[in-house]
């Protein structure tokens, strides 16, 4: 199965180059704002691509997704082979999806909760025969790296760089050990990665500028 991954296009989608393939994941932050109008120019842009089978879940741009659950699901349930996941799965020709768009709480952003039990209550719903785990962050110490002087996130401004993913999130994928995990949230990451059999993909398509400047990624699985 050809598996292209996209995440954060922040309502850039329109500018983004996005492979055929047989299933298209978006990890979340598909608006900048997070309107319902928002989520129907994405639903709309989406709704174009070939893909037979597409998987989205919300990221903590996406405020519609949380505030206005009804209206901003209703614009995404038009769109033909289009699968949107909140703590919820799915299957995809055999292959076992979960979906979830929870990340550590930083400033006043949608879905976000605190580190520690209330994200681990969130990943120890994922089922154990997990194939494909798309969340928004990442799990920490991997491709979660932030640069530069980033005072809001730490108190010591001297810190030069920071892994700011969720550790509870990287105990659970060890645990599951899925085939892949894709998400995207940390721009500067954008990246892939493998570790004991598990393939991680930053899809972030834009930058740390939110300009979007990154490709699709594409895993073959």
């Amino acid at each position: 199965m050809k598996v292209v991954c996209i995440s954060d296009t922040h309502g850039h989608h329109e500018k983004v180059a996005v492979p055929d393939g047989d299933l298209l994941v978006h990890a979340g932050d598909v608006t900048r704002h997070g309107t319902v109008d928002d989520v129907g120019r994405f639903a709309t842009w989406i709704a174009a691509l070939p893909h037979p089978r597409k998987i989205v879940v919300a990221g903590n741009h996406d405020w519609a997704l949380q505030r206005e659950p009804q209206a901003a699901r209703r614009a995404l349930s038009g769109v033909p082979g289009l699968t949107y996941l909140e703590d919820s799965g799915c299957e995809v020709d055999g292959l076992k999806v979960w979906g979830s768009p929870w990340t550590p709480r930083f400033l006043t952003w949608a879905f976000q909760l605190p580190r520690g039990s209330a994200l681990h209550r969130r990943w120890q719903l994922i089922p154990d025969d997990t194939d494909l785990l798309v969340v928004h962050g990442p799990p920490k110490g991997i491709l979660d790296r932030v640069g530069g002087v980033l005072p809001k996130l730490a108190a010591a401004a001297t810190t030069q760089s920071l892994h700011v993913g969720c550790a509870s999130l990287t105990a659970a994928a060890k645990r599951i050990a899925p085939r892949l995990v894709v998400f995207g949230h940390i721009h500067e990451g954008y990246g892939i990665e493998a570790r004991d059999g598990t393939t991680y993909v930053n899809a972030s398509i834009c930058n740390a500028r939110y300009r979007p400047v990154n490709e699709a990624v594409v895993v073959h699985l």
